[in-house]
């Protein structure tokens, strides 16, 4: 095995690591999600001084909570995607891309987004996953 298929098979240990984080972390607004489904439910009584909350705080909580949580499991999807490429050597582009959100997660996903744009910016690698110039040449 080259050196540039181990550094895959690693990278894709690490992307597989980093998505059951980030779908773990990705629930953690449920809890704000409940809030703001009660709130609209009205099940926080009156209390002395206030009238309840409006609606208005409800939906906030359930829109916010709710686009978090999609935007963190679609995170965690890619990267199990990404890292199941990685070792069939497919899909360059989509990598590549996933890498690039991943940076946008400090700090491990800053880390396995920038080396993982290194290993992919090799040639070597490139012509494993069948985008480098001979692969291009190829095709014409």
């Amino acid at each position: 095995m080259s050196t540039d298929e181990d550094h895959l098979r690693l990278l894709s240990i690490f992307h597989f690591v980093f998505a059951a984080l980030a779908g773990l972390f990705s629930l953690l607004p449920i809890l704000h999600l409940l809030i703001g489904l009660g709130i609209i439910a009205g099940t926080f009584p009156p209390g002395a001084g206030h009238e309840g909350l409006p609606a208005f705080m409800g939906w906030f909580f359930v829109i916010l909570a709710s686009f978090f949580i999609l935007c963190g499991l679609s995170l965690a999807a890619c990267l199990l995607v990404a890292g199941r490429y990685l070792i069939q050597h497919r899909g360059y582009l989509f990598c590549l891309i996933v890498a690039a959100f991943a940076c946008l997660v400090p700090p491990f996903g800053t880390v396995l987004g920038v080396f993982t744009i290194i290993v992919l910016m090799r040639p070597s690698v490139k012509e494993l996953f069948g985008q480098g110039v001979a692969a291009v040449q190829g095709k014409t």
